[in-house]
């Protein structure tokens, strides 16, 4: 596990603040948040998430062979401990990436700031309040394939945070470990007929994360955990599965 502490924050916002962050321009897309909400959560709390995929929903991953049906089962037990991320199942009943794996996050209201959209929607998606001083920083933009820029906002929760999903939009809410990001296995990519861009994949739990909020999780690994250079560190290339390009 990696501890929720003083020293871990202050290494996180020293690696962000010297980050040479890329800027997509907008160029006739919308512009969106997403927040990286790092809290403590404990060994255990989850052993069990009732949710699970039907293999129809678990065929359409990139990759996906009859073989792996003994490791992925579409859920996200036993991954607290420690200092640990926010990570949202969408709610079945939207409209756009229902039941699909988000962070915290959406567009950005007129006259809003990516901190101040990311600040709100962590607010209106798991009832959790944070004023600007908790943000950290500010890691690179992603381009998605269904018309946003999206641009993930670091913000220190840490211990005692309680979360209160909003069911209109969320599913479920989980503390994921940052031990699990950081898994020897992860990131894996695998290649697709309809692009030429690698499918970035981040195993957790039962399931396999892919782009948008696949990228955004490798991208804060690579500069917030591993410490690695920010040009070593992009995801701008990483493609999306084809179900998420909607």
């Amino acid at each position: 596990m990696i501890e929720c502490n003083d020293e871990l924050r202050s290494t996180m916002t020293a690696r962000l603040a010297s980050h040479d962050r890329l800027e997509v321009p907008l160029e006739g897309r919308r512009h969106a948040a997403v927040a990286i909400v790092i809290v403590e959560s404990q060994r255990g709390d989850d052993a069990d998430d009732p949710y699970e995929f039907s293999d129809e929903e678990m065929r359409v991953i990139p990759g996906y062979t009859d073989d792996m049906a003994d490791q992925l089962d579409g859920r996200m037990a036993d991954v607290a401990g420690g200092a640990s991320f926010v990570l949202c199942r969408r709610s079945a009943g939207l409209r756009s990436h229902a039941s699909q794996w988000a962070l915290p996050g959406g567009r950005l209201d007129e006259g809003e700031t990516v901190v101040d959209a990311a600040l709100r929607e962590t607010w209106e998606e798991v009832g959790v309040r944070f004023e600007a001083d908790r943000v950290l920083g500010v890691l690179d933009d992603y381009a998605t394939r269904s018309g946003y820029v999206m641009t993930p906002v670091v913000v220190w929760g840490g211990p005692g945070v309680e979360l209160d999903p909003s069911p209109d939009e969320v599913l479920a809410a989980y503390r994921i470990g940052l031990h699990e990001l950081a898994r020897e296995d992860s990131p894996r990519f695998v290649q697709i007929p309809e692009s030429d861009r690698p499918v970035v994949q981040v195993p957790l739990g039962g399931d396999l994360i892919h782009a948008p909020t696949g990228a955004v999780l490798v991208n804060f690994r690579w500069i917030c955990l591993d410490g690695r250079s920010s040009s070593e560190s992009r995801v701008d290339q990483f493609e999306q599965p084809v179900f998420a390009w909607g």
